[in-house]
C-alpha cells in the first residue's frame, strides 16, 4: 500500500491520527505502518453505535443434549462411521492457538506452555498426542490446520519444527494468521501502540473461517476433499479433536454442526451454554445468563440449561461456506487496551479504557441449521488452562492429567 491509498483509507475511516507522526519514521517504519494500515479492517469501527443492539438476544429455550448414555449404547456405529470419513479424508482439524502465555507469565505462544513436573510436557504436545491416537485408530492422517496471530507466528512454526511436530506428519500440518482487528477508545478513535503500531488484536475466535480463507487455506481443505472441520481450542489440554465417534454421531443424526459439552459443575460456572435462541442453535455466555435461566428445571429436575460447550465444534464445510457468506455478528467489548498517549509515551491502563472488536465462534453455531450437543466426560475431556493458579489452572490441569494417567 502506498501513502496515498492509505490515506484515503483511514480519511474515510475517520482515522487520519494515525498518520500523525508519519514523516518522522524512518522508512522501514514507513513500511511497517502502511502495511499495518494495508490489514487492518477499520470498518468495524462503523458498529459501534450499534453496539446496545449487538448485545441484544432472543427468546432462549432448552436444547437437549445427546448425553453419554445414549453415546456408549451407539458407540460401535458412531465410531466406524467417523473412521471411515476420516479414512476417505473428510475430516480436518482447526486449532485456534493465536493466544499468548501472559497470564501464564510466560512471554511465549500459550501452546508452547511447558506444563511438566519430572519432564518437559508442552501444551502443544499434549494436543497433537491426542491427535495422534485418532490417526492410529483410524489408520488415516488427518490435515490439522494452525491457527496463529501476528504475535506469535513465527515463534510457533519455528517451535515445532523444532520438536519435529510431536511425531506428526508435518505434510499435514498448515499453518494460518488470525486476522486482525483495531482497538479504540470509547468513541470510536483507534489507539495507537506507537508511533508506526495501530493497536490491533486478533478479530475474536469466530475470525477462523475468513482467517483460513483469506490465507488461501481453504484451497487446501478443498483439494483434498475435507467435508468437515473441527475446531478447537489451545488451552484444553485434554481436547479430543476429529473424535471418531462425536464425528459419526453428528453424520448419523443428520447436523450440520455439533459441539463438545460438559455437565456444568455449578449453575455459575464460567461456561457458555448449548441452548436453542429463537427456536435456532446457540450458545449463551455465562456473562449473559439470568438467574431465572441460571436455574430453570427440566421435567427430570436437572437444570435445563445443564451443558456448557468447551470450545469444540465440528461443522460441515459446505454449510459453513453458505452461512458464514452472510458475516458474522460483531461482539464490542470493553477491555485494558496498552496505547501511546499524545506525548508519545506508552501507557498500560490499570482499569477497561475502551474497545476491541470481535467475532466468536459460538456465532457459528447459531448461524447453522442444526447442532447436536454432544456430551463428554469432563474428567476425561475438559482441563483447560486459564490461570496460574486455582480454577481452570495449571494446577488443575495437572491433576486431570495424572487422572488420566498421563506422565508429567
Amino acid at each position: 500500500m502506498i501513502y496515498q491509498d492509505a490515506y484515503k483509507k483511514l480519511e474515510a475511516a475517520g482515522q487520519l491520527h494515525v498518520l500523525a507522526h508519519f514523516d518522522s519514521l524512518t522508512e522501514i517504519q514507513q513500511k511497517n505502518l502502511l502495511k499495518d494500515i494495508e490489514l487492518t479492517d477499520f470498518s468495524v469501527l462503523s458498529y459501534l453505535e450499534k453496539r446496545e443492539e449487538l448485545m441484544k438476544k432472543g427468546e432462549i429455550t432448552p436444547l437437549k443434549a445427546m448425553e453419554i448414555s445414549e453415546i456408549e449404547r451407539g458407540r460401535a456405529w458412531y465410531e466406524e462411521l467417523g473412521c471411515r470419513a476420516i479414512r476417505q479424508g473428510q475430516v480436518g482439524a482447526v486449532l485456534l492457538a493465536g493466544g499468548m502465555g501472559t497470564r501464564l507469565g510466560s512471554d511465549e505462544p500459550k501452546g508452547m506452555y511447558d506444563i511438566g513436573l519430572t519432564k518437559p510436557v508442552y501444551i502443544f504436545e499434549r494436543i497433537i498426542s491426542n491427535l495422534r491416537e485418532v490417526v492410529e485408530k483410524a489408520c488415516a492422517w488427518v490435515h490439522l490446520f494452525i491457527m496463529t496471530s501476528d504475535k506469535n507466528h513465527e515463534r510457533t512454526v519455528s517451535f515445532l519444527a523444532e520438536h519435529d511436530y510431536f511425531g506428526y506428519n508435518p505434510g499435514y500440518i498448515h499453518f494460518f494468521r488470525q486476522e486482525m482487528a483495531p482497538a479504540s477508545d470509547y468513541t470510536g478513535k483507534v489507539y495507537m501502540e506507537g508511533k508506526d503500531k495501530i493497536a490491533n488484536s486478533p478479530n475474536g475466535n469466530g475470525g477462523w473461517f475468513s482467517s483460513m480463507a483469506n490465507g488461501g487455506i481453504m484451497e487446501i481443505v478443498k483439494n483434498n476433499g475435507i467435508e468437515w472441520l473441527n475446531v478447537f481450542a489451545v488451552d484444553n489440554v485434554l481436547q479430543r479433536m476429529a473424535d471418531p465417534c462425536f464425528i459419526g454421531a453428528t453424520i448419523a443424526r443428520g447436523c450440520s454442526s455439533g459441539a463438545k459439552v460438559v455437565k456444568k459443575n455449578a449453575p455459575d460456572e464460567k461456561v457458555g451454554v448449548i441452548c436453542l435462541e429463537d427456536g435456532r442453535p446457540s450458545i449463551v455466555e455465562y456473562y449473559d445468563l439470568t438467574d431465572e435461566l441460571m436455574n430453570a428445571k427440566d421435567e427430570k429436575g436437572d437444570p435445563a440449561y445443564y451443558f456448557g460447550a468447551i470450545l469444540n465444534y465440528l461443522f460441515q464445510v459446505k454449510v459453513l461456506e453458505d452461512t458464514v457468506s452472510k458475516k458474522l455478528p460483531l461482539h464490542i467489548v470493553e477491555k485494558k487496551i496498552p496505547y501511546m498517549d499524545d506525548d508519545g509515551n506508552f501507557i498500560k491502563p490499570e482499569k477497561p479504557n475502551g474497545y476491541k472488536y470481535e467475532t466468536l465462534v459460538l456465532d457459528m453455531v447459531h448461524m447453522m441449521d442444526s447442532c447436536l450437543p454432544y456430551e463428554v466426560d469432563r474428567h476425561y475431556e475438559f482441563a483447560p488452562i486459564k490461570n496460574m493458579t486455582g480454577i481452570d489452572s495449571v494446577e488443575t490441569a495437572r491433576e486431570l492429567c495424572r487422572e488420566n494417567g498421563i506422565e508429567l
